[in-house]
């Protein structure tokens, strides 16, 4: 990746004509508050670098294995390979009877404690007013006191007891935790199955990753946030956007470390197992440390080196008026930020200049 610097002056020269043109074409901001939409533009790119291009395997953004978490003989299988389910759908399910049994054991078992408890409760309350009559000693009511807590904790343990048996009873239906697709099936019905054993891989639909090794010799020069583009070779329409979400601590085989970057468009076809490149854009490690921001997005301060952008608050709804330090300015429209911005921030791309802190916005095309 070549870039081309330029004196900071020539940033807010530029900056100035683009707000004048800006204040001929627009038309005057309404006098009514209203939710004005901005064009969005994802802070990703560092300053200085270069590019390089990794292979990698598309995998799902959310995948889980299922097991049962109670062994016994599965009784019926409702779902194939490949089939579309939602969160809560039954999958599978064990035979119960003795599941069943337990319940009824516990709940017998609960029955008697609760009429022991009771029964040494009311003879606690007899021996203590004899006691206080003067007509029983005082070991005899120690020893009332004494029945009517091993009572309470045997009813207790049985509660606790016929609580475990109901868990057990409702697990031995299996569900699917979150809407998504059934990547793998290893179970047939009328099958011994143990604890924790996995019988279904279900994996997150429409929400890819593609996962890298990459050289821990180079791993220092991303960054969370950095852009990343993926190219699947079977799908010549998926030049898609990304983004890296996380960044392995521990090197692998060949001393390369797990980077995993989230596909932001997904185009549609895409599967996990597909072999994918993605074309990740390293920092230089030298000198000043930013981010490219389009040159439209600054707006002039007051200071000859210093400019504002509004950055989109999601969770507010609102942008925030944010000081920056531009550096130099970057071939084609782009200007190189050292302070002000980091890696993930949204930022207005257009008609910063009738923006304000605070207002309310929403991004274009929601």
């Amino acid at each position: 990746m070549v870039f081309t610097f330029k004196p900071i002056g020539r940033v807010f020269i530029l900056l100035a004509a683009l707000a004048a043109l800006a204040g001929c074409d627009d038309a005057p901001p309404e006098a009514d508050e209203r939710v004005r939409a901005i064009k969005p533009y994802y802070v990703a790119e560092p300053t200085g670098g270069d590019v390089r291009r990794y292979s990698g395997t598309i995998v799902a953004a959310n995948t889980s294995a299922l097991s049962f978490a109670v062994p016994g003989t599965v009784q019926s299988v409702s779902v194939a390979q490949g089939d579309r389910v939602t969160k809560g759908q039954v999958l599978a399910v064990l035979e119960a009877e003795s599941f069943e049994l337990d319940v009824q054991a516990a709940q017998s078992q609960l029955a008697a404690a609760q009429a022991d408890f009771d029964n040494k409760k009311v003879d606690l309350d007899r021996q203590r007013q004899l006691y206080e009559r003067g007509w029983v000693a005082e070991a005899a009511l120690d020893q009332a006191i004494a029945g009517a807590d091993a009572a309470r904790g045997e009813l207790n343990l049985a509660r606790s007891r016929l609580g475990l048996a109901e868990r057990d009873l409702a697990h031995t239906q299996l569900t699917a935790p979150f809407d998504g697709i059934i990547a793998l099936r290893d179970v047939e019905p009328f099958v011994e199955t143990k604890k924790g054993q996995t019988v279904f891989q279900i994996d997150s639909e429409g929400a890819f990753e593609v996962q890298l090794s990459v050289p821990d010799s180079i791993v220092d020069r991303l960054a969370v946030g950095s852009a990343v583009t993926v190219n699947v070779f079977t799908r010549v329409d998926c030049g898609c956007t990304g983004r890296i979400v996380e960044i392995g601590a521990v090197a692998g085989t060949a001393n390369a470390v797990s980077v995993k970057a989230a596909i932001l468009e997904n185009p549609g076809g895409l599967f996990p197992g597909m072999a994918a490149e993605a074309s990740v854009v390293l920092s230089d490690g030298g000198g000043p440390h930013g981010f490219l921001v389009p040159l439209v997005a600054i707006s002039p301060g007051e200071g000859d080196s210093q400019g504002y952008i509004f950055k989109y608050d999601a969770a507010a709804g609102v942008v925030r008026k944010t000081p920056v330090r531009p550096e130099q300015i970057v071939s084609g429209n782009l200007v190189g930020v050292v302070e002000g911005v980091a890696a993930g921030d949204i930022v207005a791309a257009a008609g910063v200049s009738f923006l304000r802190d605070g207002q309310r916005v929403k991004l274009l095309g929601e």
